[in-house]
């Protein structure tokens, strides 16, 4: 993801904040990244359509990319759910990651939040990526949840861009270290996996088992 950012920067932004408005696409790292590039600090420069440039401009083009794409992405989400409805989530829904419970969590989330259901929920992490679908589902005026996105979603893209640019020179030391997360976050998945395929399985054999003539 940090290799294609670097090769085509703005673009890359857009696209990448766009997917992450339906389907969770590490919009944290995209920001921070960016903010990183935009520094001036790392052997890569952003591309802005074949324009490379550093500094304040750059930062400012970052942000402005982050917002944009995710809007776009926003606004595609909350009419998926608004002409599929729940019949379509509840049906594909797996294609998003968006289960039949995570719709009812998310009906709760809108009951509990009212209007702010859709702000909170772009300032969450990981969960911003689950509230675009839901509105339309929930009819959530279109308007209402325009704004409402672009106050989360611009605090978070100049927030991170900004932490990005802080980072700058010590991004490679930042990245290293977050691969290391990362290879704990598989880690505990591949146990959690485990750990739910012998329970499924244990049944059965205890089941074989007590079933054996004695």
């Amino acid at each position: 993801m940090t290799s294609w950012l670097a090769h085509y920067g703005v673009f890359a932004i857009v696209v990448l904040m766009a997917v992450d408005a339906v389907f969770p696409a590490a919009s944290e790292l995209v920001m921070l990244y960016g903010g990183a590039l935009a520094s001036g600090a790392l052997a890569h420069e952003l591309d802005v359509a074949g324009w490379h440039t550093t500094g304040f401009a750059a930062y400012i083009t970052v942000v402005v990319a982050g917002v944009v794409g995710y809007q776009i992405g926003s606004n595609a989400g909350w009419w998926i759910g608004r002409r599929g409805g729940r019949r379509f989530v509840e049906r594909h829904g797996r294609w998003v990651h968006l289960s039949t419970a995570q719709l009812d969590r998310a009906d709760r989330w809108f009951d509990r939040w009212d209007i702010w259901a859709v702000f909170l929920g772009r300032v969450t992490p990981v969960a911003r990526s689950f509230v675009s679908i839901p509105a339309g589902v929930f009819e959530s005026p279109l308007a209402r949840y325009n704004i409402l996105t672009l106050l989360g979603n611009g605090a978070w893209c100049i927030v991170l861009a900004a932490i990005g640019w802080a980072l700058g020179s010590n991004w490679h030391r930042f990245d290293h270290g977050f691969r290391y997360a990362e290879i704990a976050v598989v880690a505990g998945i591949v146990i959690a996996v485990a750990y739910w395929s012998l329970r499924r399985r244990r049944p059965g054999t205890l089941s074989s088992y007590d079933d054996s003539p004695r």
